[in-house]
């Protein structure tokens, strides 16, 4: 039957055949974390095309519909329009397409993310003051955020935090989320992970109660506020694993401030782990995160990141 008949199109042979390949994904489906993606995986594009209903063509209708947004908000005297127009309209066409993606081609929507985005930066100058390779590079060796460097089967990349050896006064909250906002900015180059997004694994072993009374209600907003419309990134889901008892009551501080679509992508599964494996393979975790993997190495992941340390680093006290 190849008539049309109203809004009904006929299904391309290979579109099914991409569809039923999204049914079926292995960690081996998708291209690197690191770097920028020199070519989507055909499975991918047939995803966005699904999910945002993306096509070449709306890529470039839409990132003109939301210059536009912003300089109508402006001339409209807006609450922060001005800001958003000094900070984003000379930004370049992939920048602003990650807002749009995140957002699922609404441009109402991209536009307030966009805000989000500048209002996170005013809101916290604390975290951007000097924010470079260079001042969040022994954060992330110590592992303060990790990054696996495969992607999951989902094709998202998998941020990993292991709370067990972390010494808050020695690594500050602040320096972690700065860590994060550069992370999030590098690895959002790659057009794979504007479509995929992100997954955060939360190993809670050794949670000490000193750790929770030292974390601060005002810090853990602060770590809300960057995971909720405040960078142009799909989290798709946090997993938190081997978490003792105590730890409900610094989660009770975090809950109030989460949205029920962040809510709902929160997955608590304590060391009862066999759900947390149907989501994520074991071989591509390292073994500090129960997979397969040798220990996680924050060295090799900054190099990884930021290319190797130059020699002159190396030797800096």
């Amino acid at each position: 039957v190849s008539v049309q008949t109203g809004t009904f199109r006929m299904v391309s042979e290979e579109e099914q055949a991409l569809r039923a390949k999204l049914e079926r994904l292995t960690v081996k489906d998708h291209g690197p974390v690191f770097g920028i993606c020199e070519k989507l995986p055909d499975h991918t594009v047939q995803k966005a095309k699904d999910e945002m209903n993306e096509t070449d063509e709306k890529r470039v209708v839409a990132v003109k519909e939301l210059r536009a947004l912003a300089q109508e908000k402006v001339d409209a005297g807006e609450d922060m329009a001005k800001s958003v127009a000094d900070r984003m309209l000379d930004k370049s066409d992939s920048m602003l397409l990650r807002f749009i993606r995140a957002r699922k081609y609404d441009i109402a929507r991209a536009y307030d993310l966009m805000k989000g985005y500048v209002r996170f930066r005013e809101q916290y100058p604390e975290l951007f003051e000097n924010l470079t390779p260079e001042a969040v590079r022994s954060t992330i060796e110590a592992g303060y955020p990790g990054i696996l460097s495969s992607r999951d089967k989902y094709g998202r990349v998998v941020l990993l935090f292991n709370i067990e050896n972390w010494d808050y006064e020695e690594i500050t909250f602040d320096e972690i989320l700065r860590a994060y906002c550069v992370i999030l900015e590098r690895l959002l180059e790659n057009e794979e992970t504007q479509i995929n997004g992100f997954c955060i694994i939360e190993n809670f072993k050794g949670f000490t109660m000193q750790q929770a009374s030292g974390i601060k209600p005002t810090e853990l907003k602060k770590m809300v506020d960057m995971l909720q419309d405040s960078f142009p990134a799909r989290f798709k889901a946090v997993h938190f694993i081997h978490q003792p008892w105590y730890f409900t009551t610094t989660y009770n501080v975090v809950k109030p401030l989460m949205k029920s679509k962040l809510l709902e992508r929160v997955f608590v599964h304590g060391d009862e782990l066999e759900s947390f494996f149907k989501e994520i393979d074991a071989e591509i975790l390292p073994s500090d995160f129960d997979g397969k993997l040798p220990k996680y190495d924050g060295k090799a992941t900054a190099d990884k990141l930021f290319g190797p340390r130059s020699e002159s680093e190396d030797t800096a006290l």
